[in-house]
């Protein structure tokens, strides 16, 4: 008799592990309350790149004479047109979901799931109540944006980024609260469809990951004001008030600011038409049933999961954003940890691996990295170096008019080993591949500077930087 895997939420890794799990012989069953893809496909990765596809594009015809166009008459963003085109790309993936879905005889269930005790979900449905019956539970329930209870949500005024995705027109001013990936990427967006944007954040940096290279936040920045996007580090809002049809905030000193001066302590206001909250967001376990199993979250929500994904209920795992901070929130990781969750259930024995995944920020110029930063590998205690080599050196990246950015190599100095690869610029997130393929390989410097990269290309940074990394540099 086949094993039952039963699935909650169809998003990047619900959906990929069913398929997995299909392959390897379960009778798998996945129920979804919204729609399939998750939060990737409907209110994040995949309507985020098309607004910015647009924003590009527009950016590129106010550019059109640098390239030897003359353009006649004014070009401007057709917000209905944009959220159409929007809407037809997310049906036809998610048309392709249910397609493999019916192609792996993966029954679906659209409804509100509950689980009813060891064995046993409950699924309400518009026409009543199924019951699920499972020998393993993947658990894939996802997140939502974190709300302030200072400024909740209101989706008119205070707009969350699920909002952001479905603006119908482009406010005048707006206030981004929190200046990591999603608000970065909001800025670009809303700045070049030709929103006046300020940018909020509580920490010193935009992008104030630890994967992300301080460098590249540094040229991220300075990227920013070139377009006249005003960034407020060490800052936090600390309220908002209705100011005759505009939004009026106090924007005080960062709770993080160790030592704090006089003029830190200064507060200062801005008057915009919207804001939008980007600083996080929260799990969806609650009201799932967690307790008639006896699995426990942490005070936060968050499901804890070891490497097998396997939490400490045996036979059910989880996977994706709801694992937390404490993981990595990518669309890419949920379908890695999925594959890994429905192989383990199906007997198998792998192991999520952490230490190698890309990281894909889609501002202006792009932002990509993979591996260990330069100050992460000297405490790991590596006598590391790092390498950076400009765009600008390159021939493709002066013909295409993106110039600005850099790709920086993290290496031991020993042994030449790759330890990481920070890139900003023009296609980061396709260029970061490589340095993804030489981080998980163990290539050096030496491996990736013998490799004869095409011409003229943007790959040649690869090159570049790996011959600077053996002072060997050409270019750079």
């Amino acid at each position: 008799m086949a094993t039952k895997i039963t699935i909650i939420g169809a998003g990047p890794g619900g959906y990929i592990s069913a398929i997995r799990a299909a392959q390897l012989g379960a009778e798998v069953t996945v129920i979804e309350r919204d729609n399939v893809g998750g939060t990737c496909l409907n209110q994040g990765c995949i309507p985020s790149k098309i607004m910015i596809t647009t924003a590009e594009m527009l950016e590129r015809f106010h550019r059109a004479k640098e390239f030897g166009i003359a353009l006649d008459g004014k070009v401007a963003p057709d917000m209905h047109a944009l959220m159409a085109r929007k809407e037809k790309v997310i049906q036809s993936q998610s048309k392709g979901i249910l397609g493999l879905f019916s192609h792996h005889n993966i029954r679906y269930l659209k409804g509100d799931g509950r689980i009813k005790g060891p064995g046993l979900v409950a699924v309400r449905q518009e026409d009543g109540e199924t019951e699920v019956r499972w020998d393993k539970l993947i658990l894939a329930l996802g997140t939502q944006p974190f709300s302030i209870p200072a400024f909740p949500f209101d989706g008119d005024n205070i707009l969350s980024s699920n909002h952001g995705l479905s603006l119908r027109e482009i406010p005048e001013s707006i206030l981004i609260v929190g200046g990591g990936v999603i608000g970065c990427e909001f800025a670009f967006i809303l700045n070049a469809l030709g929103s006046k944007v300020t940018v909020v954040e509580a920490l010193s940096r935009v992008l104030p990951l630890p994967s992300v290279d301080e460098d590249c936040s540094k040229v991220l920045q300075r990227e920013m004001k070139k377009r006249k996007i005003n960034v407020i580090v060490n800052r936090t809002v600390e309220k908002v008030e209705d100011n005759a049809g505009k939004l009026r905030a106090t924007i005080g000193p960062s709770p993080f600011l160790e030592k704090p001066t006089e003029k830190d302590k200064k507060l200062r206001t801005a008057e915009v038409h919207k804001m939008l909250v980007c600083i996080g967001r929260s799990p969806l376990t609650a009201d799932i049933g967690l307790e008639t199993i006896e699995l426990k979250t942490d005070e936060r929500g968050w499901i804890p999961a070891n490497e097998q994904m396997e939490t400490d209920v045996p036979g059910v795992y989880a996977i994706g954003d709801v694992l937390g901070p404490p993981k990595i929130m990518l669309a890419h990781v949920a379908s890695a940890e999925g594959m890994v969750a429905a192989e383990n259930a199906m007997g198998k024995a792998r192991q999520m691996n952490y230490d190698v995944v890309p990281g894909a920020i889609f501002t202006t110029p792009e932002v990509a990295n993979v591996g260990l930063t330069e100050a992460q590998a000297k405490e790991k205690g590596y006598n590391a170096r790092g390498d950076s080599v400009l765009f600008r050196t390159l021939g493709k990246a002066q013909v295409i008019g993106e110039i600005a950015g850099q790709a920086k190599i993290v290496s031991d100095a020993e042994s030449g080993k790759v330890l990481g690869v920070h890139i900003i610029g023009p296609h980061a997130t396709d260029l970061i591949a490589e340095g993804t393929l030489a981080v998980q390989m163990g290539c050096t410097v030496k491996d990736l500077a013998e490799t004869i990269h095409a011409h003229p290309t943007l790959a040649e940074i690869m090159l570049e930087a790996s011959l600077k990394g053996l002072d060997r540099s050409l270019h750079g």
